[in-house]
Order: C-alpha cells, then structure tokens, then sequence
C-alpha cells in the first residue's frame, strides 16, 4: 500500500508537467532507480541561426538538397554539404533549413563541431550533453557515460521531426553518434566524410558562385550602382576570387567599408598570383589565407609535399602519375596521397582518375613551396614530353627524329588509336607544359615538345594552336643556337601555313630552314626542306615545285632513306596529276602505297591510297577508286585518325557524285563534316557541307 501511495505521490507530481511528458515521469517513478528517461520539460529547441542576408543564386545547389531530401525521407541520413573551405556551406545549409524547414516543427538542434578558438574536434559525448540540454533534459539528469547518451538522445528524438545541423565537421565517427532517430540531418564540412556512405548519406557538392550570381552577392552587400558602374570590373574581380564566396565577401566587405574605393583598384591587387590570397583578408576579420592554412596544416608531412606537388601542375587537371613524377615517388603512394586529399576537399576528382585544384586553393599551396616548385614543375614538364614522345613512336613508328629524347624512351605499350586519344585528353595540360617550360628558360624541351607532337598534328589538324607551338620552337631553337632544330620546327611550320593557303609564309619558313640544314651539313634536314618548299610553291608554280621534289628525292636516295624517296615520289605524282598524265601518276602511286606498306607506315599508305584513287576517277575509273578509299577508309578507322578518314570521305563523296550516286555523296559528305568538326577544322565543315547542299536540288529531282 505504502508503494500505491508512493505511486500516487510522483503521479501528483507528474499532472503539474504537460501532458506531454508525463507518462514518462510516472514510469521513471515506478522503476525507482532505472532512469532511462530522466525527467524532461517540454522544449522545442529554435536554435537555427537567421536566415544569412544577402544569400543569392545557388538554384543548383538548393534543386540538389532538395533532391537529397526526398532520397532520405523517413530516415535519419545525413545530408552532407562538403567542399574546399571557405565555399559557403554552412550559409547554404542554414538558408536551405530554412526553406523547408516547415514540414520538422519539433525543433531544431544545431551544433559546431570544431572548436571555433582552437579548431579542435568537440567530443560527441560532450555535443550529446548539449543536445540533451536543448530537449529539456535537466543538466543534473543527463548521463555522464556517451553510451547512455546516445541511447537517451535517440529515444528522445525517436517521434520528433527534428531538424539536426552538424556543422564544420571534422570526421564520420565524429558524426555518427549524433544522428537522431528521425528527422532532417544536415552536416557541413571541409572533408567528403565518406565513411557515413554506411548510413546512407547523400552528398551535395557546391561550386564556386558563377559571375551572375557574384554580381547579385555584390549588388546585396556593395550596392547596385557601384556595380553597375564596373560591371566589367566587378566581373574581374569576381573572378580572381575563384567565385570562393569567402573570398567574394571580403571583397564586397572592404568595398563597401570605403565608398571611394573601386572594383578596379581591387582587381589590381588581386590580379598578381603572388600574394593574391594574403590580399583576400579583412584587417582583424575573414581571411582567406587563415582558412586554408588550417585546412592546411591538417596534412601530415607526405600529403603535404603531394599538395604542394598538385598545386605546381601546368594544366588544370591531372593524374596521380604526373604528381608522382613531380615528387619522384611511387604512383601508388602518390595516389594513396591524393585520395586523402581529395578527402579533404583541397583536391576535387573531376573525372574518374582525373584532378584539379580550385584556383585560390591552388595559390595557397604555392606559397608552401619555397623555391617556386622549379624542380617539381621540369620535372613534369618532362615527364609529358617522354610521354608525347612514347605516343609519337606509336602513332609515326618509321618517322625519323632529332630530338635526343626518342634515343631513350620507349614507344606507349597501346595502339595508335589509344595514343592519338591520351593526347586529346591531356592536350591542354601538354600546352600548358610547353608554356612552362618556355617560363624555366628549358628551350631544350620546347622545341622537342614540337616534333613530339607532329604525328597527333597530322591527325588532329588544329592548325591555330600548331602554329603558335611552332613559333615558340623556333624562338627557342634560336635562343640554342641550334640550327638543325631550328629547321625541323620551321619545316613543320612552313607545312602548317601552306595547307592554310599562306603561301609567302610558308615559302619564308622553308627557304630559311633549306639554308638552315645546308649550314648545319645536314642532308636529310634539306631534304625535309626541299620536299615542304616544294609543298609551298605547287599551287603557284607546279614546275618549280617538281624541282624540289626531284632535289630532295636525289638527297634522300643518297641517304639511303627509303621512306624519304616514297614521299618524294608520291609529290611528283601529285604534280603528274596536276599535268594530266593520269595514268603515270597511277602507277607511281601504286609503287609508293605498296613501299609505305611494306615500311608499316599505315598514314602515309592511306594517302597514297588517297591519291591513287584521284588518278583513277580522273581517268574514268571510278568503281576502282572507290575500291581503294574504302580499304583506306577502313584502315584509318583502326587507326583512329579523324582527319585522314574525314579526308577519305571527302575524296568518297566526290566520286559517287562523279558517278551520279547523290545519296551516296550526301552520306559520304556528311560523314566526313562529322570528322572535320571534331578536329575543329571549320573550314572543311563548311566545304563539305556545301558540297551536300549543292546536291540537295538533284536529291529532291532525281530527274533532272
């Protein structure tokens, strides 16, 4: 009786509590001594900050949260927004919460997970206690062991619609013990955390602010009329913060702390690299540099020296094999060190095996670097060239070659077609590799990085870019002194501007180099010489061009350079062609397609190809000519050159229109448009197309 009386007692006690809770007391009470849900008054935590002022755009980024959201319905998966610090995640989320955070009206519980004076990890025990806290949990009550919290917390949380904000989180078991039983959970921080894949996480990755929306952010906080006086400039500056919103709001703040201070003054400052990240600091408030720094200095000694090794890289993507080479490690060490910071978000994976750096995180790890990274920078500057020059042997095994990197790397152990692609892939990387290694004085590169790249020319045909790289080869090839190389690159640059129809520029680059190699003694370099002066003239005087050939072809017999003979031979026919001696420009043909075939010279054999097939349509044998351009056709394809078979199809479609086959012409044409366009060659895409479209009127009346 005295127990029923003590029941009793507590259960008076109890009706003073809302009703919500007081069941729970009264069965606290009658187990005595079992707590396992302590007292607790109803409280509906609001700790969410405000909604932060000024948030624009990130319309991606909200459409992906909410898209996360309706993927962890009825669970308590975490949300994770992570990204390189200083991106603006925790504004994010806090505005995002308060977009939907209608449908969770039992609280909002928001925690920061690092310590905010000394960057240390807070303990999930002692977020727990505070958590409990925020329920209602009296301090007195709340367990002391993390165990028992995590079991009252989840109890807690088991039948509210909580929103939980975890925010600047520093690792995934850091993470785990606060998840509630249900609710909205939302986690911000500098690392991807992806060991909460085993909760069932989803990932939001947000991008730098794009040029619209770092407007809109200075509109808010600079005002819209000093915008809208630089646009451009406001741009700019935009810009050079890498759209880092951290970054945007120290430039917006300093400018509107000073009235009479501008957008351009500020892309002044920041437009230098040196520096530019000190710059982005507020006197006593937000710094850029502080930020990475902590980030930063969270690397243990091997990933940092990889970090600073990524941050040199020539390009804006790259592969674990180049940073190794930059380091002179193991690939496989390298990349152990790259997933760690990728990890850590100072790396982002853009594509599967492939990286890059945000670019202020990119200048922060510069600035580790005490001697510029010269040693990192040759050293993948290098490690490309040996690369362009294993995929050159592939792609032009019989090829001969200057550069005394060929006497000491070995071909690329794949075919053609896989080494014409690798150099599509890598292509601005080995462009920006030539421009650093014209910046470390390393001339000796540059002009070899010109010859490497000659076979991915052929196929490729981007003329523009080729001619700029020839340029360069030849300064370089000039700074050496180096006569000989100086030939070569102007040989190939003379090429170039002759297929552009600039014909005194051509004339000028192969006149030079013929004086060239005569000076430096060097047959086989004239001979190259003769042979693209001839090239140069031909349109304008066939004869004269005639007399190159036959120079260079006696120079080449001389040599013994079989190779050399054939192509000479193959340019006289052409001129055979031009003189209408058809059929002797056939039989020479014939004799140069079955010598580069027997050299394995599989480009050379398919232009001969080529140009025997012209011999036959313009001797009215057009079913043999299109007999041979399909068997070149279909050697290039295995080959993997877009130009050559845009070119086979061309020279197809102008033999079924010789032959009245429109529809075959049309599909020919269209074809090769295809191939011209993915080599960027826009004049081809036009001449072929109006080509298709001339015959447009014949498809419609095939009468006529």
């Amino acid at each position: 009786m005295g127990g029923q009386g003590a029941a009793t007692g507590r259960s008076g006690t109890a009706n003073t509590i809302s009703g919500a809770v007081a069941g729970n007391v009264v069965q606290a009470a009658s187990v005595r001594d079992v707590h396992f849900h302590p007292a607790a008054r109803e409280v509906v935590p609001r700790e969410l900050p405000p909604d932060p002022g000024g948030f624009v755009g990130r319309d991606a980024e909200l459409a992906a949260l909410d898209a996360a959201l309706d993927a962890v319905a009825g669970t308590s998966a975490p949300i994770v927004v992570t990204g390189v610090p200083g991106l603006g995640k925790t504004a994010l989320a806090v505005h995002w919460l308060h977009r939907v955070g209608a449908g969770f009206d039992d609280g909002q519980l928001v925690a920061r997970l690092r310590d905010p004076d000394t960057g240390e990890p807070r303990t999930p025990a002692a977020v727990l206690g505070g958590f409990l806290l925020s329920l209602g949990v009296e301090p007195d009550r709340v367990p002391l062991e993390r165990e028992r919290c995590e079991v009252l917390y989840r109890s807690m949380t088991a039948d509210r619609r909580l929103v939980v904000l975890l925010d600047d989180a520093v690792s995934a078991a850091q993470v785990r013990p606060l998840l509630p039983a249900a609710g909205l959970v939302v986690v911000t921080s500098r690392a991807r955390l992806s060991g909460l894949a085993v909760v069932g996480a989803r990932w939001v990755d947000p991008g730098p602010v794009a040029g619209a929306d770092a407007l809109r952010l200075f509109d808010a906080v600079v005002g819209a009329e000093r915008v809208a006086a630089e646009p451009g400039a406001a741009l700019a500056a935009a810009e050079l913060c890498g759209g880092l919103p951290l970054a945007l709001g120290v430039v917006a703040a300093r400018l509107a702390g000073r009235a009479h201070r501008t957008f351009a003054t500020e892309v002044g400052e920041l437009r230098g690299e040196a520096g530019r990240v000190d710059r982005l600091a507020l006197r006593g408030g937000e710094s850029v540099g502080v930020v990475l720094d902590v980030a930063a200095s969270a690397l243990d000694e091997r990933t940092a020296r990889v970090h600073r090794a990524c941050a040199w890289h020539p390009g804006r993507e790259f592969g674990a094999a180049v940073v190794a080479a930059g380091v002179d490690e193991p690939v496989a060490d390298v990349l152990d060190a790259v997933d760690e910071l990728v990890e850590a978000n100072l790396v982002a994976e853009v594509a599967d095996g492939r990286f890059g750096m945000h670019d202020l995180v990119r200048l922060h790890a510069r600035g580790w670097a005490g001697d510029g990274g010269r040693r990192v920078r040759e050293r993948m500057v290098e490690w490309y060239l040996d690369r362009v020059v294993a995929v050159d042997l592939v792609v032009h095994p019989r090829r001969p070659r200057l550069g005394p990197r060929y006497g000491r790397v070995e071909p690329a152990a794949c075919t053609p077609a896989a080494a014409l692609a690798w150099v599509a892939v890598e292509r601005e990387s080995i462009t920006a590799a030539v421009a650093a290694a014209v910046e470390l004085g390393r001339d000796d590169l540059v002009w070899q990085f010109c010859e490497a790249l000659w076979g991915d020319f052929l196929h490729s045909r981007r003329y523009a870019e080729w001619i700029d790289l020839q340029h360069a080869g030849v300064a370089a090839a000039q700074r050496l002194g180096d006569r000989r190389a100086e030939a070569l690159v102007r040989v190939q640059l003379g090429y170039a501007c002759a297929k552009l129809g600039r014909r005194a520029e051509a004339v000028e680059h192969d006149t030079a180099a013929v004086d060239l190699a005569r000076a430096a003694g060097d047959a086989a370099a004239e001979a190259s010489a003769l042979e693209q002066l001839g090239v140069a003239v031909v349109d304008d005087d066939p004869e004269a061009a005639a007399a190159h050939y036959r120079r260079a072809r006696d120079l080449n017999v001389g040599l013994g350079r079989v190779r050399g003979v054939a192509l000479c031979d193959r340019r006289i026919a052409e001129v055979l062609l031009r003189r209408g001696r058809f059929d002797d420009a056939a039989r020479l043909l014939g004799s140069v397609a079955a010598t580069m075939r027997d050299l394995g010279d599989p480009t050379q054999h398919a232009r001969a190809v080529m140009r025997t097939a012209e011999a036959h349509v313009l001797a009215g044998a057009p079913g043999r000519a299109l007999d041979v351009l399909r068997a070149a056709l279909a050697e290039m394809a295995e080959f993997g050159s877009p130009h050559y078979q845009a070119e086979i199809l061309e020279r197809m479609g102008e033999v079924a229109a010789r032959t009245g086959d429109v529809d075959g012409a049309a599909r020919h044409w269209a074809g090769a448009a295809g191939f011209f366009e993915a080599t960027g060659d826009r004049a081809a895409v036009e001449r072929v197309t109006a080509l298709a479209a001339a015959l447009a009127p014949q498809a419609d009346h095939p009468g006529r």
